[in-house]
């Protein structure tokens, strides 16, 4: 076997990995159909559904609105703190809906902070009549909508920085207004960036499980998760996500649509960067007003509920094993972003050196898995290695352990590394496809073997990229919640599933220092994130 077949073989078995839990929703879809099943698809399964659809309408509504314009302002003005909201509104990615979702409970329910507050302010009467109860679906649609709405903003921002001068030159001696201009030119300019940023929140929207159960709102994701974990129908579970996954393929595909004509390189040299309208005084009131509102209610309501809490009950800090919590987040840190991102490289070179057409289509099929909810992932995981057992069993009478990939660590960072595998494949790709064939030629004509020239040459000028991926990765594996929750091993909880115990059984007030932490941690990266995610250069 040739060092080629040895690149293009290791690269292909990864893929496959990746790909194998995903082909097993598809199968799963045609098992025998189960009482329960039945049952459903006659009462609750056209509500699940139809609750999903209302949300994520209203979910991409809001984010476009918010996404947009506060990208708009930031591109195009220079206002009192504008370089502060800059990076800012991006912390609200520190925030996972669940945490929002139960802070929103806390502070408009009976009796709770909003009413502390009033009475503190007004005195003592019956304040409750008079707070709204922002709940049920509405309440999941604002969690959800603050919570994800960067995605839209980052993205949008980048594609706004990258419109040349030389286009809105055009607008005004077109005679166009600023409001003809924005819709007519810079709008359209950017439509490719929005709506890629539109369906990776319609994907996170479709997928996201702790909100919706927090306010109770039956959707898919909370079907799957019932029908699993209340009624122990893995058949129905599979099949209720085989529904799910047609929506996110369609809103998987739509991304890939918009992102074809995505270009990496730099403008040309008839590039003019934007100058910035400087505004003060009464013109700025708008921009900092809508600024500061979202950053406030993306980040500081959820963040002020926490710390107010934790510092009310400070009884819960000896229930909580803070140290214990912080050190098993840290090893699934560690592993996952070190184990995702080594394949990654070495998926991405293989398919360089390769240059096979079967390899890169697996490879683009097998990335999909970040387009599957957690929940659907870890229902499939369990379904293919528990298929998968049995089969070698009775075919060659192996006994192999479940537990060795189901309730373990590395069944954990198995099913992160399919979940996030394609935010780690495309971030690399995207980078590698900066560096000419040319220098590998040159790299062998002096004497350097594939490996060499990968370690020599490859990785040193990847690793800005692998370290931006490295955060993202260890930022989505701290909130990732379903998956953590039903694959972890035995009384291994994460600051998610300690925040979701807690929250389950009604005890909020406990469910504050965790979530805490888990927003300090997640904060921290994405403040580390954000030097690369708004580097002019990126």
């Amino acid at each position: 076997m040739t060092k080629y077949n040895v690149w293009f073989f290791s690269s292909l078995l990864v893929a496959i990995i990746v790909a194998l839990p995903i082909v097993t929703v598809f199968f799963s879809f045609f098992n025998e159909t189960s009482e329960y099943y039945r049952l459903l698809s006659d009462t609750f399964l056209f509500d699940y559904i139809f609750n999903s659809i209302i949300i994520l309408f209203f979910v991409i509504l809001i984010t476009f609105f918010v996404g947009v314009s506060t990208a708009y302002f930031i591109s195009f003005y220079e206002f009192p703190f504008s370089n502060f909201f800059s990076w800012a509104l991006i912390l609200a990615f520190a925030v996972p809906g669940y945490i929002y979702a139960f802070s929103i409970i806390a502070f408009f329910e009976n009796y709770g902070t909003a009413f502390s507050i009033l009475t503190f302010f007004l005195g003592e009467g019956n304040h409750n009549t008079i707070i709204p109860k922002p709940d049920g679906i509405f309440g999941a649609i604002l969690a959800i909508s603050f919570s994800l709405f960067p995605y839209v903003y980052v993205l949008t921002r980048a594609s706004f920085h990258y419109q040349s001068y030389n286009y809105l030159e055009v607008g005004k001696n077109l005679g166009l207004t600023s409001k003809e201009t924005f819709f007519k030119i810079i709008l359209p300019y950017a439509r490719p960036a929005i709506i890629a940023g539109l369906a990776l929140v319609s994907m996170e929207c479709l997928s996201d499980f702790g909100t919706v159960s927090f306010f109770s709102v039956n959707t898919l994701t909370t079907g799957i998760y019932n029908s699993w974990l209340s009624f122990d129908d893995l058949n129905t579970a599979n099949q209720i996500s085989f529904i799910l996954l047609l929506f996110i393929l369609i809103l998987f595909s739509i991304e890939i649509y918009s992102r074809r004509g995505a270009r990496y390189h730099q403008p040309g040299r008839g590039f003019k960067p934007i100058t910035k309208i400087k505004i003060s005084g009464k013109k700025s009131i708008i921009p900092v007003a809508i600024c500061s509102i979202i950053f406030f209610i993306s980040f500081l309501f959820p963040l002020s509920q926490m710390i107010y809490w934790s510092i009310k009950f400070p009884k819960y800090f000896q229930d909580l094993n803070i140290i214990e919590i912080n050190l098993n987040t840290l090893i699934l840190v560690i592993l996952a972003s070190v184990f995702i991102v080594m394949f990654s490289l070495l998926i991405n070179y293989g398919s360089r050196i390769s240059k096979s057409k079967i390899l890169n289509y697996l490879t683009n099929f097998s990335i999909s898995g970040y387009a599957i909810p957690g929940v659907i992932l870890a229902v499939a995981f369990i379904t293919f290695f528990s298929n998968f057992t049995e089969f070698l069993f009775e075919n060659f009478n192996l006994k192999i352990n479940k537990g060795i990939f189901i309730g373990s660590i590395l069944g954990l960072i198995l099913a992160y590394f399919i979940r996030f595998f394609s935010l780690s494949f495309n971030g690399i790709k995207s980078s590698y496809e900066k560096i000419n064939n040319s220098i590998d030629e040159s790299a062998y004509l002096l004497g350097y073997s594939k490996i060499k020239t990968f370690l020599k040459i490859h990785v040193p000028y990847l690793k800005t990229n692998i370290t931006l991926i490295m955060l993202l990765i260890s930022l989505e594996v701290i909130k990732e919640l379903p998956i953590t929750l039903i694959l972890r091993p035995f009384n291994f909880e994460t600051f998610a599933t300690q925040v979701y115990i807690y929250a389950s059984q009604d005890l909020l007030e406990a469910a504050a220092l965790p979530s805490l932490f888990l927003i300090f941690w997640s904060s921290l990266l994405v403040l580390a994130s954000s030097k690369y995610i708004l580097s002019k250069k990126n």
